[in-house]
């Protein structure tokens, strides 16, 4: 049988000779990336330009003077200004594999070779099919009940489609359960969710959502106690009303703060005695740490209903065990992803899998590792000016001083001026937090970043 047009097109010599020279071309000019370097005078002052334009298009000016030239060289990233500096919140936690991987560029080459540019519900090329059927496998890798993926273009649309897959096989339950201090998202329904009364100032209350404390690795006992008591006083209270509660096992918008396995084990077992279910949030946390999913780390693969992903895959999903599979009609996206967000998505996933990145000893664990160790030494330096490392895995952060907004955001604007990309998280205090690209750093990179924040940290103590 003659094979389809499709194909012969794709291993058409003079595809893979044109790949080869983009690959060829790609490296020659990222030789010249190579370390952080100022902005170009000459750029400057149209830079600005196009700063204050972008600031009055979106409404307000942009958090950093960040606009792209379109190039990099794995942690590093030019700017339209010339400018190069480390990439450390990657698009908070987008950017995996860093800028300009050639992996990546070899996959969206592939993607530009589909005949649509998007994918979605109605129709849809083989490219997602294979995600899918990769990411089901990976999620019931350790025996996990989850037998179903549906794409989605965004963190927060996959934490939508959760909410309304448990709302209605739960239903009439209308009620939802979640830590205190988490994030899920801005949307109407996630911002409700969302720990954060001011993400959701003017909007009309769409969710009856309450709160369990967190994990307090300074009380693990005391702090299980109190938490699963709250749960079965409000259980108690709104009996039969509570339809799931979402899981954010390591808290990422509310200052990289991790719980623990039994922590967790212990609330599920309280929620499937009383049939909520259970709903993990990995958006931030997938790839970050010593396993794919953080669930399957924590241990936690017989207690999930519904999974949700986004951000480092590209293209977002929510998984569901077979009980959670919704009626027709309940999702349903005109896209679910871009061709080259699909593309991308299994190059990386084949990239963490077959390429050393998980376990103990794996690449996530040695970066890490070598990344808080270097925190905190500066930590053991300066100790009234660094507080931590915190976090966990990949997603690695410290405290500045106190921790106050204004100081914090002080730093962090320093800290991009002298060439290194950070961003904060939680409240009181405010952290400063990193999302390496893990697909992409260097131990000398790591050592490069430390010694620009040891440089800043000496710029605000000098008199």
């Amino acid at each position: 049988m003659e094979p389809l047009h499709a194909e012969q097109f794709k291993n058409d010599p003079r595809i893979k000779q044109a790949k080869e020279l983009l690959h060829q071309a790609l490296l020659d000019h990222q030789r010249h990336i190579t370390a952080p370097v100022k902005s170009c005078e000459v750029m400057t002052a149209q830079y600005k330009q196009r700063l204050d334009r972008a600031g009055q298009l979106r409404g307000r000016e942009l958090f950093f003077p960040y606009l792209g030239s379109g190039l990099g060289h794995g942690a590093l990233v030019e700017l339209a200004d010339g400018s190069v500096k480390y990439d450390f919140i990657t698009g908070i936690g987008v950017h995996y594999m860093g800028h300009s991987h050639p992996m990546v560029m070899e996959a969206c080459v592939d993607a530009a070779l589909e005949d649509t540019l998007m994918q979605g519900n109605l129709q849809a090329n083989r490219i997602s099919l294979e995600v899918m059927e990769t990411l089901v496998q990976l999620a019931r890798a350790k025996k996990a009940g989850l037998r179903h993926c549906f794409l989605t273009t965004s963190g927060a649309m996959a934490n939508e489609n959760a909410f309304k897959i448990i709302f209605q096989r739960q239903h009439p339950a209308h009620r939802l359960l979640a830590f205190s201090k988490c994030f899920t998202g801005r949307s109407m329904a996630t911002s409700q969710m969302t720990d954060k009364p001011q993400y959701r100032e003017g909007l009309p209350k769409v969710l009856e959502v309450d709160y369990i404390p967190f994990f307090d690795p300074m009380d693990p006992a005391g702090s299980a106690r109190r938490a699963v008591e709250l749960l079965n006083s409000l259980l108690e209270k709104n009996k039969d009303q509570y339809a799931g509660m979402c899981f954010e096992l390591v808290q990422g918008e509310g200052g990289f703060y991790p719980g623990s396995g039994d922590f967790f084990k212990t609330l599920m077992k309280v929620l499937k005695e009383n049939h909520v279910a259970v709903m993990v949030d990995e958006v931030q946390t997938f790839g970050r740490t010593q396993e794919l999913f953080a669930f399957q780390y924590f241990g936690l693969d017989e207690w999930v209903d519904v999974v949700t992903i986004g951000k480092m895959t590209q293209v977002c999903a929510t998984f569901f065990t077979e009980e959670f599979n919704p009626r027709p009609g309940l999702l349903s996206q005109t896209f679910t992803g871009a061709s080259a967000s699909l593309h991308a998505c299994k190059a990386i996933l084949e990239e963490m899998v077959g390429n050393d990145y998980l376990g103990p000893d794996g690449k996530i664990a040695r970066y890490s590792n070598h990344f808080r160790k270097r925190i905190e030494e500066l930590s053991f330096k300066y100790p009234q000016d660094i507080h931590g490392p915190f976090g966990f895995g990949a997603m690695v952060g410290f405290t500045y001083r106190d921790g106050a907004a204004q100081v914090t955001k002080n730093f962090l604007t320093r800290l991009f001026e002298a060439g290194v990309i950070a961003f904060s998280a939680g409240s009181d205090p405010v952290r400063i937090r990193f999302l390496m690209p893990v697909g992409a750093v260097t131990f000398e990179d790591i050592d490069a970043v430390c010694s620009i924040l040891e440089d800043t940290l000496k710029f605000f103590r000098t008199p």
